[in-house]
């Protein structure tokens, strides 16, 4: 038993030693596996104390009432607070693995190299996440329009993306930068109501009186309209003299659940439309053409099947 415990003994000493052995020094630091692991427990832990803490400071924010914008200025002030661990806990453990961080040069240095080698677009994300939390330009829940096509909700503000999550509850990664370097449409930066236009025509012919009359009634209809607000009524305007119809246009505020599913909205009023224009009796028109002959001659030569067609036995033959 005294020989096994001995081993043991032995065997533990041997692995710490092992352990122990410097790979390399950083100024006055050795650098051996023990001293590693301790990094990465201390980037561990200040991985999830920030997660932790940011979470913990959203549930005590949501038990009292606030507002749309209230919310979102706790996501951002959150958001900041988690990388600011992130940040605190890393130079830690620098500093706990012998780097001088009184050293600004050398930090300086390290990150100009680490952004030559590949890591401007990192950076860039980063810089821009920060910025577009800070400014509140771009707050989760709002409903956004990019220029490379993307439409969708703002869900989540990341560190190096934001997730924007479509009607069809597709979850799209952008990178941040492009929210700062591209054109974006914010739907619901500011305002709860927006206005739509909604493009329909009717046969020549029709009272534009009752076609505005049918389409107001079409727009009651439709829940989420502004109908009683001064300054924001619904309207109807006649926009063109088309080839086949007059073209109107519906001019409606609608609400904030109308506003960020524009392609729904604008199903739900064309189908609405067309069933008060239809219960009206007007005609929704078809594409046509008039055709017009002028009077005049028009020769007409048939060669050899002219002589075919008066050999055929029944076909008159002229004089």
């Amino acid at each position: 038993m005294e020989n096994v415990d001995k081993l043991t003994e032995n065997l533990l000493q041997l692995l710490w030693q092992w352990a122990t052995t410097p790979w390399f020094q950083i100024g006055s630091t050795d650098i051996h596996l023990v001293r590693l692991s301790g990094l990465c427990f201390i980037l561990f832990f200040a991985w999830w104390f920030s997660t932790l803490l940011e979470r913990g400071l959203r549930n005590v924010a949501a038990r009292g009432k606030g507002t749309h914008m209230n919310s979102s200025g706790v996501y951002a002030f959150t958001r900041i607070i988690r990388y600011a661990v992130w940040i605190i806990g890393t130079l830690v453990g620098l500093k706990y693995l012998g780097l001088d961080l009184t050293n600004i040069a050398l930090i300086g240095g390290a990150v100009g190299v680490g952004i030559g080698f590949g890591l401007q677009n990192i950076f860039s994300n980063f810089i821009s996440g920060l910025i577009l939390l800070l400014e509140k330009t771009l707050k989760v829940g709002d409903f956004v329009d990019l220029q490379s096509g993307v439409m969708g909700r703002v869900t989540e503000i990341g560190m190096r993306y934001t997730r924007i999550t479509t009607n069809d509850l597709v979850d799209i990664i952008v990178p941040n930068s492009e929210f700062i370097n591209g054109r974006v449409t914010n739907w619901s930066f500011n305002e709860k109501y927006r206005r739509i236009h909604v493009p329909f025509g009717v046969a020549y012919g029709v009272d534009k009186h009752a076609v505005k009359a049918a389409v107001l009634r079409a727009v009651d209809a439709v829940p989420g309209c502004i109908t009683q607000e001064v300054g924001r009524k619904p309207d109807v305007w006649l926009t063109n003299f088309g080839e086949s119809s007059l073209d109107f246009e519906l001019v409606v505020w609608v609400e904030h659940d109308l506003m960020v599913s524009p392609g729904a909205t604008h199903a739900r009023f064309m189908w609405a439309i067309e069933d008060e224009l239809r219960a009206a009796s007007i005609e929704i028109p078809f594409p046509q053409r008039d055709l017009h002959l002028r009077s005049g001659s028009l020769r007409l030569d048939l060669g050899d099947d002219a002589a075919r067609l008066r050999a055929m036995p029944g076909i008159p033959k002229p004089d």
